[in-house]
């Protein structure tokens, strides 16, 4: 394919269905849907990890969280493992970052010729609390649900100057003769979900269609979602009228988010470049809003699991819809790819495949990967035709067809007509590790940085937060 310059927009925790081209009935994000009529949009793209750390170190290196050790929010990426934008700016080409990172420092190499208002985890520690797993510090996170509506946050303001400086760095860079890549990572809709009080009122609570089991008595009774809620304090059930005010305002978000990919878009037209770049717009990982009465990440249901992505641009078929399954991790070749560069021999191991492949050939059955680490114990995805497998260690495995069963209400793992299926997807699991050895390894790494914080005492005295600070406070 030709070399082009490429803009890489991320988005930070956008629900897959949760935009016009997704199939959404009220959230408005035209300028997402336009780019998806231009060019080419993934049904089934997933995270490696349902949470912001690992899965951006797992974006950035192509490679799972159990391969780099990123098990959670506490293990943020340092450039020890070569990036794609290692092997770009090695090659000569601008590659540069705008907004958040979640990485651990601008003292290590992330990668990058410039990172520009970059938001890093909280002191280059990230969120600790969670490693102490023998006496654990439950999180009071109701306010997460309480505080949401209309009005004005950091988050908005952030998101603000990461598109300006976008259009900013285009116009500076517009005629650069050799293809460069442009990482632009918006936080929003992430919380506070906090929506600007026009965009919040174009969501009319009585037309909010809730997510699934959101009621007290359809939650699924299984331990690690169980101890999900009881970690964050939301085992006593939210009512309807405060779950329709937080979608209101994360759907205000998503669609503040559109704005500022739109301005940014228009940007790209203004300055003529539209026919030598490609774009991918993407995002971490997914939220919750109270399915299965959960707020947040963190499980490996479709709403925290599943990202949207869509590509466009020269060569990019217009139009097309792909069902073939594909993970952020396959961003690392398809980056490479988009702007000429070449892979080095280090990169033959990585599961990873072109995007800009796929996306040309007729869909293809694929098993797609995630896992999650650091709060309960591990769990494992499979994602595989219309079966997605989840295994935990200690609790009982799930198995749901997202074909008859998009809402992933019926578990038919434990159903002896279905038995053949999980204990296949349990061999798979075991090729890629050994569950258990690598939940594990977890308890000893995180035991490790408690003590290099300077022991549990210390980490105690660590405030929990909800968001980290953007630059400058």
């Amino acid at each position: 394919m030709n070399q082009t310059n490429l803009l890489f927009i991320l988005s930070d925790q956008h629900i897959r269905d949760n935009s016009g081209c997704y199939g959404h009935p009220l959230v408005q994000t035209p300028n997402i849907d336009t780019l998806a009529e231009r060019g080419t949009r993934f049904t089934n793209a997933y995270t490696p990890s349902p949470v912001c750390v690992p899965a951006r170190a797992c974006l950035a290196t192509g490679r799972y969280a159990h391969q780099i050790g990123s098990w959670s929010n506490a293990f943020p990426y340092d450039g020890r493992v070569p990036s794609w934008g290692h092997r770009l700016k090695s090659q000569g080409h601008q590659i540069d970052s705008i907004g958040k990172l979640h990485f651990r420092s601008n003292d290590d190499d992330n990668g990058f010729t410039q990172e520009i208002n970059p938001m890093y985890v909280m002191d280059g520690w990230g969120d600790l609390l969670h490693c102490l797993r023998h006496k654990p510090v439950f999180r009071y996170n109701r306010h997460v649900v309480q505080e949401a509506g209309p009005g004005d946050s950091s988050y908005l303001r952030y998101d603000t100057r990461n598109a300006d400086h976008a259009c900013h760095w285009l116009t500076q860079y517009a005629n650069d003769g050799k293809p460069w890549v442009l990482f632009l990572s918006f936080v929003c809709p992430h919380p506070p979900h906090i929506a600007p009080e026009e965009l919040y009122n174009l969501y009319p609570l009585d037309q909010i269609p809730l997510m699934p089991q959101w009621q007290h008595d359809q939650w699924p009774d299984h331990p690690a979602i169980n101890y999900l809620r009881r970690y964050f304090d939301y085992d006593t059930p939210f009512t309807e009228a405060e779950l329709r005010n937080l979608s209101a305002a994360y759907y205000g978000c998503c669609t503040y988010l559109d704005q500022k990919i739109g301005q940014v878009l228009e940007r790209l037209e203004e300055l003529n470049l539209s026919d030598t770049t490609r774009i991918i717009y993407t995002s971490d990982h997914g939220e919750s809003l109270g399915a299965r009465g959960f707020i947040g990440k963190l499980t490996m249901y479709e709403e925290s699991v599943a990202v949207p992505f869509i590509m466009a641009g020269p060569d990019v078929p217009q139009g097309k819809v792909v069902n073939t399954p594909i993970s952020l991790i396959d961003c690392f070749p398809t980056v490479l790819e988009a702007v000429g560069a070449s892979p080095v021999p280090e990169d033959d191991n990585l599961q990873a495949e072109s995007l800009w492949q796929i996306a040309q050939q007729p869909d293809q059955e694929r098993t797609i990967f995630s896992e999650i680490h650091g709060i309960t114990n591990s769990a494992y995805m499979l994602r595989r035709a219309q079966y997605k497998y989840v295994y935990y260690v200690n609790a009982p495995a799930q198995l749901f067809n997202l074909h008859t069963d998009p809402e992933e209400r019926n578990n038919l793992a434990p159903l002896p007509q279905f038995q053949p299926i999980p204990q296949d997807f349990e061999v798979q699991l075991r090729h890629i590790l050994d569950p258990e050895a690598t939940a594990a390894q977890v308890i000893v790494d995180q035991q490790a940085k408690v003590e290099a914080f300077g022991g549990e005492a210390a980490v105690r005295k660590q405030k929990g937060f909800t968001n980290s600070p953007i630059p400058g406070g």
